[in-house]
């Protein structure tokens, strides 16, 4: 009797049925309001006070991989494969994990242990797509099928390759049919987005917003539109909708709004928030390139650049910039080279050879091949887009100061104003020729007076005084190694003013100066104390006297 009432009743048949069922429900109610987090406590309860099946481990996977954590995931799958009896389709579950951990070969091994079904086939497809292998990428796409799942699948690749009007087309075809799939509008609003047809992009986002008002990635691309079309202070209030996920269990939609907050914010907290996103959201390492560029911290953008594997025009941008850069500062023929390169993918490109970016690209590859006749006719072609634009008008200006159109390359040259690129030595040395070239050695002079106390006056100084003596403006020329001659107490400029003050002598014989230039370069040589200057002061003079000539 007393053995009899330690034991436990045993439960019905009926009893067990019902727990079951209930549990079921309670399961389901998790899903329907996404709550992996909850469904995953539900679960590994569930896993530590009942005997379970394999069904329970298989949702407790499915909900770890929705919730984005790819790691507990492929744990509990690999748990599964260790036991007896496991799903084959394990090996596709656990490959998709690794393909979003990022780890793509273990990706390819699970899905090729796994029996051929249409999922291994997604799989490795995108498998393929990440490690650049066509062949076997044209393979699975030619067993890809006419079905929804297939379909998209298609178009994400199609998305991830920058054949976005494909991408649009697949998803137009499946919203004809399949009205209710109003997520889809998220994806194609995406691709207008990356087409810059942001307007568009809007349009086609708002049914879905309407529906889902507190959707992060809804709301992050409606963000990013306006921030496109309008400004950042409009793409930030956007983003407010979002606070309730600093409460949230979704992580990468918390990552992606900490990300573009730092866009929009023009990089502030970029040092602090961007590193631990380089390897979660793709454009956190492009972001964090830029940010060091514009910081002209170029060794740093060149070492986060050389690990980024380019897959759109704006990588092979950043690459070309990146190498551009380096290569002038190293003095790297290889660099530039290399930078050469990338600017020619992008342009030569079908989709990009007759954008604005596209022909832009062009005109970089060939001003770092130096064939600058070939580089003015890619930037003629796009001039009227750029009426006001410093970086373009300093570009175009030293294209045309090459091709020898000294008039039309000092104009565009003045047209810049911005102190960034005026404070540049490059952009001082070529307005400095342009004014030379173009007989106008006083205002390349007076360029110079107003610079003799900065760091590249030197340099500015040798440039005047020896263009100006190539270019017969003697007397600026003159007055140039004069000045240089104080600099360098150490050297001797005598034979140069010399030089410089018989050409001014010469000029004047023939009325191209006047009575004053001659007066002041014939003052030059009576302050040089070389016995020939004081010579050629006494034969100048001389002659001038025999010619009716007062100086």
């Amino acid at each position: 009797m007393l053995l009899s009432r330690l034991r436990p009743a045993k439960k019905s048949k009926d009893e067990v049925e019902k727990k079951k069922v209930e549990g079921i429900k309670e399961l389901e109610e998790f899903l329907d309001k996404r709550d992996y987090a909850g469904a995953m406590s539900l679960l590994e309860h569930r896993r530590k006070t009942e005997d379970t099946d394999a069904a329970t481990s298989l949702w407790l996977a499915h909900c770890a991989f929705h919730a984005g954590d790819y790691r507990k995931a492929s744990e509990v799958y690999e748990l599964m494969l260790s036991q007896r009896d496991y799903p084959q389709d394990i090996y596709s579950y656990l490959g998709c994990c690794f393909f979003f951990l990022g780890m793509y070969d273990d990706a390819r091994k699970a899905a090729e242990r796994s029996p051929k079904s249409s999922l291994q086939n997604r799989l490795l497809f995108h498998v393929a797509h990440r490690l650049n292998d066509e062949k076997k990428l044209m393979f699975h796409h030619s067993q890809l099928k006419d079905t929804i799942e297939d379909q998209l699948c298609l178009a994400s690749v199609h998305y991830l390759r920058s054949h976005y009007q494909q991408a649009i087309d697949i998803y137009k075809k499946i919203l004809v049919k399949h009205k209710n799939f109003i997520a889809l509008n998220v994806y194609l609003a995406l691709c207008y987005y990356k087409l810059d047809y942001y307007d568009v992009s809007m349009e086609v986002l708002q049914p879905y917003l309407e529906q889902h008002p507190d959707s992060p990635i809804g709301v992050n691309l409606k963000a990013c539109n306006h921030y496109r079309l309008y400004n950042s202070r409009a793409a930030e209030n956007e983003l407010k909708a979002l606070k309730y996920l600093v409460n949230s269990e979704l992580a990468f939609a918390k990552d992606i709004v900490l990300h573009n907050t730092v866009v929009f914010r023009n990089g502030d907290a970029a040092l602090q928030v961007l590193p631990s996103l380089v390897d979660i959201i793709p454009e956190a390492r492009s972001n964090l390139i830029i940010f060091h560029l514009k910081k002209d911290d170029v060794e740093a953008a060149f070492k986060l650049v050389s690990n980024l594997e380019p897959q759109s025009t704006p990588d092979f941008l950043l690459k070309a910039v990146a190498y551009t850069s380096m290569g002038y500062i190293q003095s790297s023929k290889e660099y530039l080279k290399t930078a050469a390169e990338f600017y020619k993918i992008v342009g030569s490109s079908a989709s990009e050879c007759d954008t604005i970016t596209g022909r832009q690209s062009m005109a970089s590859a060939y001003f770092l091949w130096r064939q600058f006749e070939d580089v003015l006719v890619y930037l003629s072609s796009i001039k009227a887009y750029f009426p006001n634009d410093d970086v373009f008008n300093f570009n175009y200006g030293q294209t045309l100061l090459f091709c020898e159109n000294y008039e039309e390359a000092e104009a565009t040259l003045l047209l810049v104003t911005g102190h960034q690129i005026t404070s540049l030595l490059t952009y001082q040395l070529c307005l400095l020729r342009a004014y030379i070239k173009n007989k106008k050695g006083k205002q390349a002079w007076n360029f110079y007076q107003k610079e003799r106390n900065s760091r590249e006056s030197p340099t500015i100084l040798k440039l005047v005084a020896n263009d100006c003596y190539r270019e017969e403006e003697f007397l600026y020329a003159a007055k140039a190694f004069e000045e240089m001659e104080k600099k360098e107490s150490r050297m001797n400029y005598s034979s140069a003013k010399q030089g410089a003050v018989v050409g001014v002598v010469k000029m004047f014989a023939i009325g191209r100066v006047s009575i004053e230039d001659l007066r002041d370069a014939l003052r030059i040589l009576e302050r040089d104390r070389h016995p020939h200057s004081a010579n050629i002061v006494a034969v100048s003079r001389k002659w001038a006297a025999e010619v009716n000539v007062y100086i």
